[in-house]
């Protein structure tokens, strides 16, 4: 079997390198390489064809939340209209499509997670890209495995807990963003889930779809941030801020350019059903991803 993997390079495409290896030849690209720019969508199409996968694994984004709003072309291109043509192409060969989306295509609105089934609503230009991919995929009636996940983070590179430890070695006092709730989701786990769902979902084609892929349980930003900063602190890392100088504030209070939803509760009782697996905690991953780091 052959796997092709776009996005090679970023925090997802990194662990699912390691974890898609077993099922088969792995092709694995960047946009540094020919075929790997969604930007140049025909250049996308003819290396798909080309290579022929029995997989296709799209890890590639437009990422940069905010600055997609002033480069609303780039972003659409890259998370709806290259997604499209992907889409296309895996119809053609027969291939399962696996992408992943955002809850970010939901408004943010009440306080229960939402389902594979409910009503979606962008708020922000990224949100609407990843909107559109998903119709798209759909549309084009190919085998799909769509995994719509949230707050992803990884050892390698950047990352929020990264920040606030950063921070909290520099500064007496940090304001963090406390009515936005959602479940931080390693780059790992949604490897390890993917590669378990694509040999699944060969087997029995039935299991293709759309499935809401977090970890479980649920926090703010803020909890988050004091969780990660405590850990570091009980552990002997050089923290200045006090636990009482970590400070909730409202998202009013921090305006960015694209709009976040407050409620990014994913609810992934489908998944878990489907696919008979058990979603650790969040703070479970979070505090394996401490421990590399630090």
């Amino acid at each position: 079997m052959k796997i092709l993997l776009l996005g090679k390079s970023g925090q997802l495409g990194w662990e699912l390198q390691r974890a898609l290896a077993p099922l088969g030849e792995l092709v694995a690209l960047d946009r540094r390489d020919q075929g790997g720019d969604l930007a140049d969508s025909e250049s996308v199409h003819a290396r798909v064809m080309r290579e022929a996968p029995q997989v296709i694994v799209n890890a590639a984004a437009y990422t940069a939340v905010d600055k997609a709003e002033s480069e609303a072309g780039l972003a659409q291109q890259i998370n709806a209209v290259a997604v499209s043509t992907l889409a296309s192409a895996a119809a053609e060969l027969g291939a399962l499509l696996v992408h992943y989306s955002s809850d970010y295509v939901f408004d943010g609105s009440g306080d229960q997670p939402r389902d594979e089934n409910a009503s979606i609503a962008p708020l922000s230009v990224y949100g609407a890209g990843k909107a559109a991919a998903e119709t798209a995929i759909q549309a084009s009636r190919c085998q799909h495995l769509i995994l719509r996940t949230s707050w992803v983070y990884a050892a390698r590179g950047g990352n929020f807990a990264k920040t606030m430890l950063r921070l909290a070695a520099e500064r007496d006092q940090l304001k963090v963003i406390a009515d936005q709730i959602g479940a931080p989701t390693g780059a790992d786990l949604l490897a390890d889930l993917s590669a378990h769902m694509i040999r699944a979902t060969l087997a029995d084609p039935s299991l293709s779809g759309l499935y809401n892929a977090v970890a479980a349980g649920e926090t703010s930003w803020h909890a988050y941030a004091s969780h990660v900063i405590e850990w570091a602190r009980a552990r002997g890392h050089a923290i200045k801020v006090a636990p009482e100088q970590v400070l909730a504030i409202p998202t009013s209070d921090y305006p960015t350019p694209a709009r976040r939803p407050l409620n990014s509760r994913l609810c992934t009782a489908k998944l878990q059903a489907a696919f008979g697996l058990r979603l650790p905690h969040w703070q479970q991953g979070v505090d394996r991803m401490l421990n590399e780091i630090l």
